[in-house]
């Protein structure tokens, strides 16, 4: 319960130190899980820093040499061990600390199946995805390499890509690549070399070593590290049957070191030869346009029309000469033939008008009213009658 103090009754620094060991005390024994970051022995007893395997906290830890010899195998720096404690805490110095009172190394096969419930837990966020992966630059401008001090990878990774590519560039971060700082060692590398505007992709390496030794790139905070990274890593840890939760989140996945150095950097003699069959390539395809493009403008000036122009139009002349000619004669015949029938028709006209009968001698009896008298019988005595002639005409009086 809270005490009730005040700046002018407050209580001593004693009263407050026993309460929080009681507090603590009510805990009670419980089952921690952790990393020996490191440890020491002195007389009778052992003392160890537990590391959070994931988060970057640690706790003391005090046991006595019979509890520490009693775990099988033998506990050293950077493994993991389950540690059945009580928590104390000492009011005289007000530290806090585990008292052991078991003390159990996690196997190998604990070990893989935690590995296997984190691997599964990180692929349900989607940080394994494909689709969140980026492609390498083609050829990057500097290359960050995070590797161990004076390494057997570095070296490997130096020496090949400078023998590809003479002119690559490295920004080299040495760290711990196993033990108990190695993941913060590399996570404070990577966020470094991140943040580098130059550094075009990130190659982690390692050499091979026991599943405990790559358990550092197995770490939850790198893998969440190398998941928020802006730049493209490449895993290069251990060898091809090796494969630390690292290579699951990176962008790309090397077998070796040696070959990370030939996945990220292109071999020049390689391009080199490329571009000459490239520009083999497009000369052969630019000879062969020319050459079809000559034997068609060959072909086409070959052909009468442009090798002797004036002819071509000189033809052409004499076809609309031809044309004209025969469609002046086309139309005189039908003049002539026009014509004719016209003097044909004009003659039966003739020979059939009423006046060439009446130029013959022959007369037409009409009535006053114009009506033509075709018999006697249609005449009245005394009737006025017109006879027409060819020429002229008169008026005559029926008599009877």
């Amino acid at each position: 319960m809270a005490l009730d103090t005040s700046a002018e009754s407050p209580v001593p620094v004693r009263t407050v130190l026993q309460l929080v060991g009681g507090w603590i005390g009510r805990l009670g024994r419980v089952w921690v899980e952790g990393q020996i970051a490191e440890y020491a022995v002195r007389g009778n007893a052992v003392f160890l820093t537990l590391r959070d395997p994931v988060a970057a906290v640690s706790v003391r830890v005090i046991c006595t040499r019979q509890v520490f010899d009693a775990a099988e195998p033998t506990p050293v720096e950077g493994a993991r061990v389950v540690v059945f404690a009580r928590p104390d805490f000492n009011a005289n110095r007000g530290s806090f600390a585990l008292t052991a009172l078991e003390l159990r190394a996690v196997g190998v096969g604990d070990l893989l199946a935690r590995l296997e419930r984190l691997r599964r837990q990180l692929g349900s966020e989607g940080l394994f995805s494909a689709e969140r992966k980026r492609a390498l630059p083609f050829l990057p401008r500097v290359i960050g390499l995070i590797c161990g001090r004076g390494s057997a990878a570095e070296r490997d990774v130096l020496e090949n890509a400078a023998r590809r590519w003479p002119a690559v560039r490295f920004r080299v971060e040495e760290t711990a690549v196993q033990g108990a700082f190695a993941a913060d060692e590399v996570t404070d590398a990577l966020r470094r070399l991140d943040q580098d505007a130059e550094v075009d992709v990130i190659v982690i390496a390692r050499g091979g070593g026991s599943l405990e030794d790559l358990l550092p790139f197995s770490d939850e905070s790198l893998i969440r590290a190398v998941a928020a990274c802006l730049t493209p890593v490449v895993s290069a840890i251990g060898h091809e049957q090796d494969t630390p939760l690292l290579d699951y989140v990176a962008d790309l996945r090397a077998s070796t070191p040696t070959d990370a150095a030939k996945r990220v950097v292109p071999d020049v003699s390689e391009q080199l030869a490329l571009i000459g069959q490239l520009r083999d390539r497009a000369r052969r395809v630019v000879t062969g346009w020319l050459d079809r493009e000559t034997a068609w403008l060959q072909a086409i000036s070959s052909r009468p029309a442009l090798a002797d122009p004036v002819r071509e139009v000189e033809r052409q002349s004499e076809r609309v000469d031809a044309l004209l000619q025969r469609t002046r004669m086309s139309v005189s015949a039908s003049l002539e033939r026009g014509g004719d029938d016209l003097g044909h028709t004009k003659a039966r006209l003739l020979a059939l008008s009423p006046a060439s009968t009446l130029r013959r001698g022959y007369a037409i009896v009409q009535h006053l009213n114009d009506g033509v008298v075709r018999g006697a019988a249609e005449v009245d005595p005394g009737e006025t009658l017109t006879v027409r002639f060819a020429a002229d005409q008169l008026t005559v009086t029926a008599e009877g």
